[in-house]
């Protein structure tokens, strides 16, 4: 299992190769793509760049493979049993996150920024799987996990709350005006909304910012010392946190699924449409350096 240090150079060195992969490729191939289609192939850079070119066809070829792997290894990991002590399923879900998003890239000059016919069909859906990936990823945090990435049913959320009121009143010296005043600050008072998910997204997170701002100017009143008050401010932050989970497990549980039935469809014809270009590239002969 990774240490938090190692987890977060994970994630780092994940973030630097996509973004130096990005920079080198724009930066080399600039020039080129900033040149009209009918001149291209005029360029000095043509043979490189062209999508059948030295470098364009390997971006390809390789953005290919991290997609693929990055969406079999993931798929992998959630549904064979002989893989589960395999590492935490949250890790592999940032490698698949950041295959699938490297591949893109790559994919992205191998088009040299050009797209039609049938091709521009996969390429589109590829972005619609990104972008949607990013949706599914915001929502997918929103579901509180355990350690191993396993989704925590409502009863164990609710067991893994803090006992604030005891913490405050055994711990700190505080009067009676501003214990209410944190108390009421992370009350639970569910469906007092709107109808509306978006809206009640909204109204949550605008009380919420009202309470931690109630709470703050509570404590620079009080005498206690700066240390306990980020303690306290650290508790408020995290009962709310908690409190905003239980009232919204439900439906970000449903615009997970909502989002599969997305999500999936258009991976399945990037990939069909990907298995076809590739098997004609290969019949006509495009066999890169090989």
């Amino acid at each position: 299992m990774m240490t938090k240090t190692s987890h977060t150079v994970f994630i780092f060195l994940m973030a630097v190769i996509v973004v130096t992969s990005f920079t080198v490729l724009l930066i080399r191939g600039i020039p080129y793509y900033q040149t009209g289609k009918e001149e291209r192939a005029f360029h000095a850079d043509h043979e490189l760049l062209k999508p059948s070119g030295t470098i364009a066809h390997g971006a390809g070829i390789f953005g290919t493979f991290f997609m693929i792997t990055g969406m079999a290894s993931y798929m992998a990991r959630k549904r064979f049993r002989f893989m589960s002590g395999m590492g935490l399923l949250k890790h592999w879900l940032e490698f698949h996150i950041f295959l699938c998003t490297l591949g893109p890239v790559l994919i992205l000059f191998h088009t040299a920024f050009k797209f039609g016919g049938i091709v521009a069909v996969s390429f589109w859906c590829m972005a619609a799987v990104f972008l949607s990936g990013i949706i599914g990823r915001f929502i997918y945090l929103q579901i509180p996990r355990s350690i191993e990435g396993r989704e925590l049913s409502l009863n164990e959320i609710r067991n893994t709350r803090n006992d604030i009121a005891g913490i405050i009143r055994s711990s700190y010296n505080i009067d009676d005006e501003s214990y209410n005043v944190i108390i009421n600050s992370v009350s639970y008072k569910s469906g007092t909304y709107s109808n509306s998910p978006f809206l009640r997204y909204l109204n949550r997170r605008k009380k919420d910012k009202l309470a931690l701002s109630s709470v703050r100017n509570m404590l620079k009143k009080s005498n206690l010392p700066s240390e306990e008050c980020s303690k306290i401010m650290s508790l408020v932050r995290n009962d709310i946190k908690h409190n905003r989970r239980i009232e919204e497990l439900d439906t970000m549980q449903n615009l997970f699924r909502y989002w599969h039935v997305i999500h999936l469809p258009f991976a399945m014809v990037m990939l069909i449409i990907m298995a076809i270009h590739v098997g004609v590239a290969i019949l006509f002969g495009y066999h890169w350096i090989f």
